[in-house]
């Protein structure tokens, strides 16, 4: 049957000229399948392109997903980052206090002591990951340990309240301030001698400042000397009872009288560069039972 052929006349005039076509049918069935393969296979290839349109879309628009999600997760990091350096500040800062206050600093209940250990960098470690669902948990999990660190906060905030108002007195005479403005150019501790370069103990902490830059008493108390005191130049030595002796040297003028009462905040004095010295600075030293402590601890502005 496929061997089979049919002839076909086309006649183009009256006169009777006429063109045969012979046609197979082999060749037949060849065209009508190559026709319908074509057909069949354009409407393969548009289907999949349909396809692939509709799964390009949804992949642009879990990219966008992605994208809006990693943004929110780093807004919420800087968040808590914001809200973990608050809380250390605020720990910081009682921390000084009970210093001042000579409470202990383990009396917080234990079961409230947090480890660092497990403390990340959110953005570096987790800004690029896929797994949300851990970043998720371990955001969870650090918001419950800053939780926890706040009730401390405020457990040690309740205990100092409740020392302040017992003391009251005994704060308005612990030094609290910075003593004038300047820099810090030597601070507590173990240095270099500026005069001999070798190593010494500093009682204190040098504040550079322009000469003639205002001094102020730390704490309430009584002026003990107001006077000039060998490598310390002019000198103003204050008692602020329970122990507790600041000391100002290097001034320029002193501007108080032995025995006379201040308060904190009140000028006592002025940077300079009397006595032993490379420059104008304050020295300024606190003693507790005659012993120096760095005065660093009793600044809390």
């Amino acid at each position: 049957m496929i061997r089979k052929k049919y002839q076909i006349l086309v006649f183009k005039d009256n006169a009777g000229t006429c063109n045969t076509f012979t046609l197979h049918i082999w060749m037949c069935l060849l065209t009508a399948g190559i026709f319908f393969a074509s057909v069949g296979l354009n409407l393969h290839f548009f289907h999949n392109r349909l396809n692939a349109d509709t799964m390009q879309d949804k992949l642009h628009q879990a990219q966008r997903n992605l994208e809006n999600q990693q943004t929110q997760f780093l807004i919420l990091t800087e968040k808590i980052e914001e809200l973990e350096t608050q809380v250390n500040q605020v720990s910081r800062l009682n921390a000084k206090i009970r210093v001042m206050a000579n409470l202990d600093s383990e009396h917080v209940p234990a079961s409230f002591s947090l480890g660092g250990a497990e403390r990340m960098g959110f953005t570096d470690q987790y800004a690029t990951t896929h797994r949300q669902e851990l970043l998720v948990r371990k955001m969870h999990n650090f918001l419950e340990q800053l939780r926890a660190e706040a009730k401390l906060e405020q457990i040690r905030q309740e205990e100092l309240l409740a020392k302040l108002r017992d003391n009251q007195g005994f704060f308005a005479s612990t030094p609290s301030i910075w003593p004038t403005d300047g820099w810090v150019t030597s601070d507590f501790g173990y240095r270099r001698s500026p005069f001999t370069d070798r190593r010494e103990f500093h009682k204190g902490i040098d504040i550079a400042g322009p000469p003639g830059t205002p001094i102020y008493a730390t704490a309430k108390g009584r002026v003990l000397s107001a006077d000039r005191d060998g490598a310390y130049g002019l000198t103003v030595t204050i008692d602020h009872g329970s122990g507790i002796v600041t000391l100002y040297a290097h001034m320029q003028r002193i501007n108080v009288k032995t025995g006379q009462d201040v308060s904190r905040g009140e000028l006592i004095g002025y940077i300079g560069s009397t006595g032993r010295t490379t420059g104008p600075h304050l020295h300024y030293e606190v003693r507790l039972n005659g012993m120096p402590v760095d005065p660093k601890r009793y600044i809390l502005n």
